[in-house]
């Protein structure tokens, strides 16, 4: 059998062609479609108001009316994961579960006491950590009372209540681990979580999220955002190098204080666009610069 050559033409004697647009057809992607004025737009809604018009939100990022898609996925994310892996960690604490053993080893094979990791541990001293975070609270309340922005002292005061909250959280699970510390330090319990690890984490954590709105170039957060990371990766590894807390202790309260910080962004965003929204819908009295 061989295959029968399709014909070229009608059976009028057509010429063959490339297809004819048909009228009426696909109209809705041709420039001007139903007075849009958009290649992609088959109505006549206006456009979104563009990112560079928002204001910037907490972390310094350009501001959003509408619902960014991704947002509350990382959100979910930064508050459930760490959660889950603190929750975790508790568990094996309290139940004296294998998990101890690993750590323990880990501890021994870190362990070497010397003055750069007693120097690190001390930068979660209270002493330490709290008057950075009083002069970034002091910073960030300044700068947005003199932008004239509606409840500028929000953040700040939302950051020194997180930074209250602390011992407030870490002091019931002292008590209800109950964990000895390493040999390194006298005999005593009440080692987890790391005391100092989250005194560090939320002070440093604060101001970066205070200064971060105020840096308005790339490098300059970025730096700020490496700097406050490497501040509180060389508190714990003093902490376990010093052998003043295992190495579990520092990883949750890291857990513990991600959870926090993410919470601390959440409802300052959320507060801030609530008054943002509220400002918008009440006339202002004045208009001049501040």
């Amino acid at each position: 059998m061989r295959d029968t050559p399709r014909p070229q033409g009608t059976v009028g004697g057509s010429r063959p062609g490339p297809p004819q647009l048909r009228p009426g057809r696909a109209l809705a992607h041709t420039p001007g479609a139903s007075g849009s004025g958009s290649p992609h737009r088959s109505d006549s809604r206006p456009p979104q108001t563009p990112r560079g018009g928002r204001p910037s939100d907490l972390i310094g990022r350009p501001g959003t009316t509408p619902p960014v898609p991704g947002r509350p996925t990382s959100f979910l994310l930064l508050l459930g994961l760490p959660a889950l892996l603190f929750a975790l960690i508790t568990w094996q604490v309290v139940d004296d579960g294998p998990l101890l053993r690993v750590d323990e080893r880990l501890s021994r094979a870190l362990v070497h006491p010397d003055r750069l990791s007693e120097l690190l541990a001390d930068l979660g001293n209270v002493p330490v950590a709290i008057p950075v975070l009083a002069a970034a609270l002091g910073y960030a309340a300044w700068r947005s009372h003199r932008s004239g922005t509606d409840r500028w002292w929000l953040p700040a005061t939302a950051a020194a209540v997180l930074m209250a909250l602390v011992p407030a959280l870490i002091v019931p699970l002292k008590e209800l681990t109950d964990r000895p510390g390493t040999p390194a330090v006298p005999p005593a319990t009440g080692y987890y979580p790391s005391g100092h690890t989250a005194t560090a984490a939320i002070a440093y954590g604060c101001a970066a999220l205070l200064l971060l709105p105020w840096l308005r170039t790339a490098p300059a957060r970025r730096g700020l955002v490496l700097a406050c990371t490497a501040l509180n990766l060389g508190v714990g590894f003093g902490l376990v190098r010093r052998g003043y807390h295992w190495p579990l202790d520092v990883v949750a309260s890291w857990c513990l204080c991600a959870v926090l910080l993410t919470g601390f962004v959440v409802v300052v965003d959320r507060l801030s666009r609530s008054s943002r929204r509220t400002s918008a819908g009440t006339p202002s009295s004045s208009s001049g610069p501040s």
